[in-house]
């Protein structure tokens, strides 16, 4: 779902500001779309409350991330608006897209690696599993729990 269309208090939409400042620390020169979805009968049919969905569009395309925007998608234990208690996240889905097609998709679960048909640069799946964890400790898990397997907490 949107994640401006999400924003059911200050501290979340605190949250998603501090979500797009992260992509942007890593990734300069993208620009933030807290609206990723159209607003039509056959998008709403498919919503998940339960996930905050924004995107990242760069200049052009990108050779070392292999797109021209990144879709990111945070899967959250409740629905914002289920209650005065933040969300807690559950994970992060990240993907790599063209006009034409997904080129690669990054998840927190398993390896942290990516997979797809055209995948980036491991300076990029570097930056990304960074904002990654960055995301966990934003919205207040453990950081153990977030790190790829293999990693040391920062």
């Amino acid at each position: 779902m949107n994640a401006s269309d999400q924003v059911r208090s200050v501290e979340l939409a605190q949250r998603i500001a501090s979500v797009a400042a992260l992509f942007r620390h890593h990734f300069p020169d993208a620009r933030a779309n807290l609206t990723p979805w159209r607003d039509d009968p056959l998008t709403r049919a498919f919503a998940e409350a339960e996930s905050l969905d924004l995107s990242f569009h760069l200049p052009g395309w990108s050779p070392r991330s292999q797109c021209r925007s990144f879709l990111v998608q945070l899967r959250l234990e409740q629905a914002p608006a289920g209650g005065p208690e933040q969300p807690r996240l559950l994970g992060v889905t990240i993907r790599g897209l063209t006009y034409e097609s997904e080129r690669w998709r990054l998840a927190s679960v398993g390896d942290w690696q990516p997979t797809g048909s055209h995948r980036p640069q491991a300076v990029v799946v570097d930056a990304l599993h960074a904002f990654m964890r960055e995301l966990f400790e934003l919205f207040g898990v453990d950081g153990g729990q977030a790190l790829p397997p293999g990693s040391q907490a920062a």
